[in-house]
């Protein structure tokens, strides 16, 4: 009477551990559908860069010419969730850790009308700017922002808006306990 008590006990257990696995790898493969959104947009700044040259310091050249351009870009920047992988995921029950990789901005766009000449100053004996070198300056200027992105602050508003996101997607998946984190590797593009 006592085996069979213990074998009925014992098989209540053991199916009691695969339905809790099972629904463990179930909440991992709706957690891990999260690698289909790819690209996660998360923040998004438009910024102003004022651009401004002159060549007045060539000897061979009569007169100066001088310019004051603007352009504004739209940088957005997010996480790409398809590198995420099971090993950034660890659930017991109703608990969980995720490891998201770090921000990283994932386009910066300049709309050719969004750039302007606000000022020209030109000598009688010099040519105007020509569209050539209004593009190199426009594209020194799209350097410029890109490096400067991390200093504007979009990848920490990305991750904190990445955290809310993720966070409020894993308490509708049920989970209670939940600790977001970011991988120890920088992305080289942020």
């Amino acid at each position: 009477m006592r085996i069979s008590v213990l074998i009925i006990i014992l098989c209540f257990s053991l199916s009691a551990i695969k339905c809790s696995s099972k629904k463990e790898s179930s909440n991992l493969q709706q957690v891990l559908g999260l690698q289909k959104m790819s690209d996660m947009v998360t923040s998004e700044y438009v910024v102003t860069k004022i651009i401004k040259a002159n060549d007045d310091k060539t000897w061979y050249k009569l007169g100066d010419r001088k310019i004051l351009m603007t352009c504004k870009a739209s940088l957005v920047a997010g996480i790409d969730l398809s590198k995420l992988t099971e090993k950034d995921i660890q659930i017991d029950g109703e608990n969980i850790s995720i490891t998201l990789p770090h921000a990283k901005l994932l386009y910066l766009n300049i709309k050719p009308e969004d750039i302007r000449t606000a000022y020209q100053d030109i000598s009688a004996f010099r040519d105007n700017f020509s569209s050539q070198e209004k593009n190199e300056l426009a594209a020194q200027a799209e350097k410029q922002i890109r490096s400067s992105a991390d200093s504007l602050g979009i990848f920490v508003t990305a991750e904190t808006n990445a955290t809310l996101f993720i966070n409020n997607f894993l308490q509708k998946e049920g989970f209670k306990n939940i600790r977001i984190n970011f991988s120890s590797v920088k992305s080289p593009l942020q």
